[in-house]
């Protein structure tokens, strides 16, 4: 199990849960754009924090994704998570 969530994990996860969104380009800088403006609804977000749970064996809270609209704050609220499970040398 990774310790670490990168930004490419969390487009990987987009692209094989959802998909993308015709006209957006996940290999631009995305970071900091709304999820809704990349062409992610709440449905899209739910698919892909279940892919992310699974894959990262961590729980996420429900208002992950409400409280961290942009792939940056998704990403380090997602590390802060594994953070607390691996101690850290």
């Amino acid at each position: 199990m990774s310790t670490q969530f990168t930004i490419d994990d969390l487009k990987r996860i987009l692209l094989e849960g959802a998909g993308a969104e015709e006209g957006v380009d996940l290999d631009g800088d995305i970071l900091d754009t709304d999820f809704e403006e990349l062409g992610y609804e709440s449905l899209a977000l739910l698919e892909t924090g279940s892919r992310i749970e699974r894959e990262f064996g961590i729980a996420l809270d429900d208002d992950v994704f409400t409280d961290n609209r942009t792939p940056r704050a998704l990403v380090a609220a997602i590390n802060e998570t594994l953070s607390v499970l691996v101690p850290q040398a």
